[in-house]
């Protein structure tokens, strides 16, 4: 490759990241992974997920699950994050 050309990857990151268009495709990976990360059980009882200036923001229909989830809710903002490859989320409420 000449010291001028640019691989297709290293195009798309600049073209996403010109548009400001990676943000949100960091975003829209992270609630993706979402069933990967907290597990089949969790992602069942999740009725509504969304991030909004860098909050995940999760609708669940139980209260227990609700109370267990924002007990472990550092250790799953680093595993969303790890799973994204960047800061995507720096909170998350459960609602």
């Amino acid at each position: 490759m000449k010291s001028n050309e640019k691989s297709i990857k290293e195009v798309i990151d600049e073209l996403l990241k010109n548009y400001r268009l990676d943000t949100k495709l960091n975003e829209i990976n992270l609630i993706n992974s979402w069933e990967i990360i907290v597990g089949k059980m969790i992602a069942n009882h999740t009725q509504k997920i969304f991030i909004h200036n860098q909050i995940l923001y999760v609708t669940l229909d139980s209260a227990a699950l609700r109370m267990e989830l924002s007990y472990q809710k550092e250790r799953i903002i680093k595993m969303l994050n790890e799973s994204a490859g960047t800061d995507v989320i720096t909170e998350i409420i459960f609602r």
